[in-house]
């Protein structure tokens, strides 16, 4: 038997999931908790072996449930719902070790599954969420104004997209090797971008690339 906790402030919500999952052959839900505390409490005290957990909690992000949990119990699997993630949600989620992120509106069966396949060390993203956050990144992509690049920045973005290392650009620029770096992270920052080559797709999109080559 598959041994859930579920963690959720919403009373019915949580009575009409236990009840669904009790039905399941293999599922017993061992408990319930309305808050991060309680779900820290209750996963130190009942074991399970998932714990189903509402992003959005009374006493705050579920996220904090999940650090303290894992601290105590790493081998336990947990799976996330929200109906309004970002993009540095699923990022956090993803390195504490939630094992999955789905839509607090998604289907039953897609629920059972992911508790019944949910592994640690991995991580999976329904398709709809992941639907949601490429919108919210292409938005903000798309209103990082291109102007706020200088000339100098265009120039070390055009030698970032030929895969140079720093010191080689730095040397092709007649530039310190630390001031080239500053250039890096503030185009990293100015294009919402958390690596090179992440900086450089972001880039070809809004056209700077091909704006550099003009220049």
């Amino acid at each position: 038997m598959i041994r859930i906790l579920l963690a959720d402030d919403h009373t019915t919500f949580t009575e009409l999931l236990a009840g669904a999952l009790n039905r399941e052959p293999d599922f017993c839900t061992v408990g319930t908790a309305p808050s991060a505390r309680q779900a820290v409490e209750l996963s130190r005290e009942l074991r399970p072996d998932v714990i189903v957990l509402d992003y959005h909690l009374t006493d705050g992000s579920g996220l904090t449930a999940v650090a303290l949990i894992l601290a105590q119990r790493p081998s336990t699997r947990i799976v996330m719902l929200t109906g309004d993630p970002t993009p540095e949600v699923v990022e956090q989620a993803a390195a504490l070790g939630v094992c999955a992120f789905l839509p607090k509106d998604g289907s039953l069966a897609g629920l059972v599954d992911t508790i019944r396949h949910a592994r640690v060390g991995s991580f999976s993203v329904h398709p709809s969420l992941m639907v949601q956050l490429s919108a919210q990144r292409q938005t903000r992509i798309m209103e990082q104004p291109s102007a706020s690049l200088t000339r100098r920045e265009l120039e070390v973005l055009a030698l970032m997209a030929e895969g140079t290392e720093v010191r080689v650009n730095a040397q092709i620029l007649g530039i310190s090797e630390n001031t080239c770096r500053g250039y890096v992270k503030s185009i990293l920052a100015k294009l919402d971008a958390h690596s090179q080559l992440q900086a450089v797709v972001n880039a070809t999109k809004l056209g700077l690339l091909e704006v550099q080559e003009r220049v």
